[in-house]
């Protein structure tokens, strides 16, 4: 789904997730949580203020994600990177607005086992 959403932010269009918290990462749970605690060991042993900063929630781990999807150093990347909007839920703005599923981004077509990016956020000390 993210790959598809910078695929539509390059070509210049708005995109905006919602619910991102029940997207789903595959692959075994035991080895993406622990893929995903092994980067939180990265730290600088200098102040921790300017430190590296570790997405724990939802729309931030995924964000970071779709940035590493996108060339954000070039304009054309930065600018795509801000056309797109992630939300944990439905704001009251979209509340009443049309949505489209994306039927690709389907997790009945995954033949592996996966896990919801929520889940992942939990185990790793996220909301």
């Amino acid at each position: 789904m993210l790959s598809y959403a910078a695929k539509q932010a390059l070509e210049g269009q708005e995109v905006i997730i919602l619910n991102i918290s029940k997207a789903v990462i595959s692959g075994a749970r035991k080895s993406t949580i622990a893929r995903a605690k092994v980067k939180l060991t990265t730290r600088t042993l200098a102040s921790q203020d300017k430190g590296p900063k570790h997405p724990r929630r939802p729309e931030t781990y995924a964000k970071r994600a779709l940035r590493g999807m996108l060339p954000h150093k070039i304009p054309k990347g930065k600018n795509a990177y801000k056309r797109v909007k992630i939300y944990t839920d439905i704001p009251e703005e979209y509340s009443d607005k049309q949505y489209q599923k994306i039927s690709t981004a389907d997790a009945s077509k995954l033949k592996c086992r996966y896990m919801l990016l929520e889940e992942l956020s939990k185990e790793i000390g996220g909301a």
